[in-house]
């Protein structure tokens, strides 16, 4: 199995609530809670881990409150590689109700400086030096303190490093890590709008975006597209999947799972329609409940079966169908 470094720059304990429906300005009951080690990169790394992928997991983490992360990085069998730093790691809300509607109450995490972001380059690189990686992840949001400026450093840095560079992010970051060329990032579809300039308001629209993002230098360009599935443009083609159909209860978490699927099948080296097909019914299955998805769940091979995976354009016939 492949050797994957995840990057979680701004990590959380995700305190989910699952409620039959959430009302404002009263006391309101869960159903259940549950408290966990989170943040992009840290649900990326437990898909994998499950997968049976060697994770090292990275990034910023609070001295004061790191227990439960110690916790859940030994239950994972993952390497910790975290730069600790002064403080206490923010607690994220998770407020699912029965409808599939989620509301989030995000923390904005610890402060770090220009010291520390050097640390977490340097062990980074020195757990490249211990062995080699497959690929690197850089997933979430940023820290305060970490100027767009330095982001684009680190991603510089990390691409130099000649591992495939996977980037999951929003807003200003995205655009930032789009200027860098990683080999893959995941926008949605305002998000691609946005970098686009222009509103992806038919299907026709969102394929040529993201064909752009791919001539823009990104190597796996993903469009997520929830519900509808996603787009993947590679130097194979361009490639369309649809989700089964599952009765929504949390979607925290399903784009880490997607992602998770995606480099799985990449690093596996399955076949583009395998890759993405296991990776959209993964990423299904994971809406049906709190956390990440299970491969192992006992219905997951007809998932799969009704995930519809169809190319698009072959990489020799840009713009024919197929």
């Amino acid at each position: 199995m492949a050797r994957v470094i995840t990057v979680t720059l701004n990590p959380a304990l995700d305190l989910a609530f699952d409620l039959e429906e959430l009302t404002l300005g009263t006391v309101n009951r869960p159903r259940n809670a549950q408290l966990e080690a989170a943040g992009k990169g840290v649900n990326v790394a437990r898909v994998l881990a499950s997968l049976g992928h060697h994770v090292v997991v990275s990034g910023f983490l609070g001295c004061d409150n790191d227990g439960p992360f110690q916790r859940a990085f030994t239950q994972l069998g993952v390497t910790d590689a975290f730069v600790r730093v002064p403080g206490e790691t923010r607690i994220n809300a998770k407020l699912a109700e029965k409808s599939g509607r989620v509301t989030d109450i995000n923390g904005p995490g610890i402060g770090v400086d220009a010291t520390q972001v050097a640390a977490l380059l340097n062990s980074i690189k020195q757990q490249l030096n211990n062995e080699p990686a497959d690929a690197i992840l850089v997933a979430g949001s940023l820290p305060p303190g970490l100027s767009l400026t330095s982001f684009a450093t680190l991603l510089t840095e990390l691409k130099a490093t000649g591992v495939p560079l996977w980037v999951d992010t929003s807003g200003e970051a995205l655009l930032c890590a789009i200027e860098a060329a990683p080999e893959a990032v995941k926008p949605n579809e305002l998000e691609l709008a946005n970098w686009a300039g222009e509103a992806l308001d038919n299907h026709a629209k969102r394929v040529s975006a993201t064909r752009r993002l791919y001539q823009a230098g990104i190597g796996q360009a993903l469009l997520s597209a929830g519900a509808d599935g996603v787009i993947w443009v590679n130097a194979k083609g361009t490639w369309q999947s649809t989700p089964p159909r599952v009765q929504t209860a949390n979607t925290v978490g399903a784009g880490d799972t997607f992602v998770a699927g995606m480099l799985h099948g990449v690093l596996s080296q399955q076949s583009d329609e395998e890759t993405l097909r296991f990776a959209t019914a993964l990423s299904a299955e994971s809406v049906r409940h709190v956390g990440v998805g299970n491969a192992l769940a006992d219905d997951f091979a007809v998932l799969l079966q009704h995930t519809q995976v169809q190319r698009l354009y072959a990489s020799r016939t840009e713009g024919t169908s197929q």
